[in-house]
């Protein structure tokens, strides 16, 4: 296709995983946000890719950190790093932001949760965060919560009643609710209970890999059926060996098409732009970050030692590319790879932002 189109994704990172913090922090069970490194090669890399916003991680996701205090200690700590980068970074909270950072050749960043627990038993604190600027909220990571169960837990888990509460105040607040880490029957609860489109900003398909982290047709069909959003991860997730290729990203790509229809679908990668250099020098940390994972109850089936937490053949600067030209060559239009990797989650947010 003749120019690149617009590229969000619904769920990734900004860092370089090559320099010495963020390696050291890959070591740990529950890096912070102050270890990833937003550095020179960051931006450019991040620019070069043609990304045009990206959905961030921050708060409180697991451990023994204080969530509440964590998760806007982190807020803070996006908006000094946003402030520093000034003619590269925007804040995203309006759609209107994320076209101003296509039209400025910055990259537009998305506060987001992958857990809830930071909400504790007061929902009025979702009107704090939508205030300081949070727009994804995540309502479980992989084990059970106060909301609902994760993916690790019993599938047959359901969404609590106080996760109901919690749905209620984000639609309130315009704030996207994302069920990707969320059990079957929680997220087909959440579902039905929201007065607003969801998501699940990054998953794969069950139907080509019986993983708890996929999701089923069923949950799929569900989702956009009421307007919401889908995004395929680039993650080991998508093959049954744990070493997923570009062409399963395709795969579950057309798979979630063809449930979900070209409308509902994008991606969102759970990974940085930047690829890592040495990967064999990665590998001996990554044993021993996947043993704390299991050691501390929060790992997803499928996750070993010998698993990459990325597609090795889709990294680095020309993932995005690279797997518009898979698209191509599958015989997608480009008006359908335009939705896919940008447009549906731009069309999706004005849904629920600007609700």
């Amino acid at each position: 296709m003749t120019g690149t189109p617009m590229i969000i994704n619904a769920l990734g990172q900004l860092d370089n995983p090559n320099a010495p913090q963020s390696m050291e922090a890959a070591a740990d069970l529950n890096p912070t946000s102050e270890q990833f490194s937003i550095d020179a090669r960051t931006l450019a890399d991040a620019r070069a890719s043609g990304l045009t916003a990206v959905n961030i991680t921050l708060g409180y996701v697991m451990g023994d950190l204080p969530p509440y205090e964590h998760t806007l200690h982190e807020i803070d700590v996006w908006d000094a790093i946003v402030t520093r980068h000034t003619n590269d970074l925007l804040k995203v909270t309006t759609v209107a932001d994320i076209r101003t950072a296509r039209r400025d050749g910055r990259i537009g960043v998305v506060y987001g949760f992958q857990n809830a627990v930071a909400v504790g038993d007061d929902v009025g604190r979702i009107a704090t965060f939508a205030q300081r600027g949070v727009r994804v909220v995540q309502l479980t990571y992989n084990q059970a919560n106060r909301l609902g169960g994760g993916s690790a837990a019993p599938a047959t888990t359901r969404l609590s009643s106080f996760g109901r509460e919690v749905i209620d105040a984000l639609n309130d607040h315009h704030l996207m609710v994302d069920l990707s880490h969320s059990g079957e029957q929680t997220c087909l609860d959440a579902v039905v209970h929201s007065r607003v489109p969801v998501s699940i900003n990054h998953t794969g398909c069950r139907a080509l890999t019986d993983l708890p982290r996929n999701k089923s047709d069923e949950e799929l069909r569900l989702v956009a059926s009421r307007g919401g959003f889908v995004g395929i991860y680039f993650m080991p997730f998508l093959n049954p060996t744990g070493h997923a290729r570009a062409a399963d990203v395709v795969e579950h790509i057309v798979h979630a098409v063809d449930v979900c229809g070209e409308d509902h679908v994008g991606i969102g990668t759970d990974g940085p732009v930047t690829a890592i250099d040495d990967l064999e020098a990665y590998r001996a940390r990554l044993a021993e970050h996947v043993a704390q994972r299991q050691e501390a109850g929060v790992s997803a089936a499928g996750e070993r030692a010998d698993t990459l937490p990325f597609v090795v053949d889709l990294r680095g600067v020309d993932q995005f590319r690279e797997l518009i030209r898979l698209l191509e060559q599958r015989g997608y239009s480009a008006g359908r790879i335009e939705k896919i990797m940008g447009r549906n989650f731009v069309d999706y947010a004005e849904r629920v932002w600007a609700a």
